[in-house]
């Protein structure tokens, strides 16, 4: 738009991805009325553009639903089942656990009775991420890393309104982020927030260091969610190890991205040597890769290797599944 005060115009930026952006200076340039000169100009404009995580997951209908008709939602439902909190005694039917029926009130009222507990709440839940160069590599045109920061967001979302704690870890070399502990739905922008300061980083991340912080600065039992991924064995023991010495105290949930192309690789029929032998070495990483998921498993962490589109759902099921389960309490 033009006028006596002066010419104003405007542009619309497309992020390619989430992350802190500075835009240190602005060139500007525009033709005359006849288009035989222009003029340009150019300043210094030190600000940084804060380009928030994909949340659109959080919105979708299906999960404004499921929160609004399950166990966590606008209707406060309780949730019953195996968790802590002792609630109510009702009549015990086939399929029970027997370990759950109460003697005394059954003997008491010559019929069999079983326990209720509600699952209990305020649950401390870390979203700890890896932001290493193996999480930096894109999957389907997007970082691992920001695959996983909107897959946790959904996840925060819900824990948040089932009245948990939540707070965000990133770490590579050294600890790079750490938030306080926020509850409540309407403290969500603040996780959001956050995420957007995780940075990438063209670096090997030191499991030992990070994890042995994060646990240091926990006070009480808690759910741990890392994101990460691995390259090779021996960054791979490393991890494992750092892990173990969470799982004295606290539930630990490793969640990963499925590697497509190496399954495409290893499972596509080979037309030369070259390809034989880009087949033969996919096949050996995946398994390696199945071979320290099936030993975190086996250390009692539960995993969660699912493609791109499925790991968020997968997430918000396997920490349903825990606080059912009454594991973190």
């Amino acid at each position: 738009a033009g006028g006596e005060a002066g010419w104003s115009g405007r542009v619309a930026l497309i992020p390619a991805r989430r992350g802190t952006g500075r835009i240190g200076g602005v060139w500007l340039r525009w033709n005359g009325p006849l288009g035989l000169a222009s003029r340009q100009f150019s300043g210094h404009w030190d600000k940084d553009l804060r380009v928030w995580p994909n949340v659109a997951a959080v919105r979708s209908p299906a999960l404004q639903t499921f929160l609004k008709d399950a166990q966590f939602g606008l209707i406060a439902r309780r949730m019953r089942g195996e968790g802590t909190q002792f609630e109510a005694l009702a009549e015990y039917h086939p399929g029970m656990e027997r370990r759950r029926i109460d003697w005394k009130a059954s003997a008491r009222h010559v019929h069999l009775f079983a326990k209720e507990y509600e699952t209990e709440r305020n649950n401390q839940i870390v979203f700890a991420f890896d932001c290493g160069q193996a999480m930096c590599e894109p999957v389907q045109g997007m970082p691992r890393l920001d695959r996983g920061v909107s897959a946790a967001l959904a996840t925060s979302y819900v824990a948040l309104k089932g009245g948990d704690r939540v707070a965000l870890f990133g770490f590579a070399a050294r600890p790079e982020l750490r938030t306080p502990f926020v509850t409540g739905s309407g403290a969500f922008h603040r996780l959001q927030r956050a995420a957007a300061g995780l940075d990438y980083r063209a670096q090997e991340p030191n499991f030992t260091l990070a994890l042995a912080t994060l646990a240091g600065q926990l006070q009480r039992r808690s759910l741990i969610v890392i994101f990460s991924d691995f390259t090779d064995l021996t960054s791979a023991q490393l991890m494992i190890e750092s892990v173990g010495r969470l799982l004295k105290r606290h539930v630990v949930l490793f969640v990963t991205l499925a590697d497509d192309e190496l399954e495409t690789i290893a499972g596509a029929a080979p037309d030369s040597l070259q390809e034989l032998s880009e087949a033969v070495s996919a096949d050996m990483l995946l398994r390696q890769r199945a071979l320290v998921l099936r030993r975190l498993q086996q250390m009692g962490v539960d995993v969660i290797e699912a493609s791109y589109a499925t790991i968020g759902p997968r997430l918000i099921d396997a920490y349903l599944e825990i606080k059912r389960l009454g594991a973190i309490g």
